[in-house]
């Protein structure tokens, strides 16, 4: 196994402020946030990552494990410590993180995820089609896991840029994200994790439901769930403001109550 490469764009806030990290969901980029950051900016400095062969950052070869993306954000992002939020493959990522890296992550929201997702099977079948048929194949199967109903009518543009960022990722490097995920469960460590987690879910999303926040929320020592109305799996593009007004709440009061 490797470290992939990844890339790290600032998508707003000033020197100074606590530095918030935004993780992606397999098949997207940094522009998941670009809706959502807005609303994030004046209370943080946010840096968002890309997946290998995504958005800006270079395929992948080798074999990689969830937690070999936690290694590599925690070295790309050149920060002592961190608020941490992803979704999906991002926050399996942020969940490796809190284990890999405690002293790095101050906390973490883990969106539309879980310490386990999937079926192992149904994931190394799509890394054998997307290796057959490129990521085109797989782009109306995922608009319709990653909407709600009113979603791409709601966001036309940013929801065809995140289905565009999916046809144009590297097919390697997407078959060997879905190969992490078949092999990813953290569920027997998250009594390990001590740093305080937020747990969101998307009212209609179908890939992490409530249950896979819960099960989260329940196991880590200090724990909370949420849920964003309106949302599927990408709730930083599908309800940005109510995505955002989640996190500043949970990570402001921390900062507050930091000693």
């Amino acid at each position: 196994m490797t470290v992939p490469s990844v890339a790290v764009r600032h998508l707003g806030g000033a020197e100074g402020l606590p530095v918030l990290v935004l993780g992606p969901s397999l098949g997207t980029s940094t522009i998941l946030w670009e809706s959502a950051a807005p609303f994030l900016a004046d209370s943080f400095r946010l840096l968002a990552w890309d997946l290998p062969g995504h958005g800006a950052s270079q395929p992948a070869t080798d074999l990689f494990e969830v937690a070999d993306l936690a290694d590599a954000v925690a070295e790309a992002v050149d920060v002592p410590s961190f608020f941490y939020a992803g979704v999906s493959l991002g926050g399996a990522t942020g969940l490796a993180l809190l284990l890999r890296h405690p002293a790095r992550v101050r906390a973490a929201a883990i969106l539309a995820s879980g310490a386990q997702l999937g079926d192992p099977d149904a994931w190394h079948d799509r890394a054998a089609q997307v290796r057959a048929e490129s990521t085109s194949s797989v782009i109306i199967g995922s608009a319709q896991r990653w909407f709600a109903a009113d979603s791409m009518a709601r966001h036309p543009d940013l929801s065809g840029r995140l289905l565009h960022a999916l046809q144009n990722a590297d097919d390697e490097s997407y078959a060997l994200c879905c190969e992490a995920l078949a092999r990813f469960d953290l569920r027997e460590r998250l009594g390990d994790v001590d740093q305080p987690v937020l747990a969101l879910w998307g009212r209609h999303d179908t890939v992490a439901p409530e249950s896979k926040a819960d099960e989260v929320a329940a196991a880590v020592r200090h724990g909370s769930v949420d849920v964003i109305e309106g949302a599927a799996h990408l709730p930083p593009a599908e309800q940005p403001e109510a995505t955002a007004a989640a996190l500043r709440d949970f990570f402001t009061r921390l900062e507050r109550t930091s000693p």
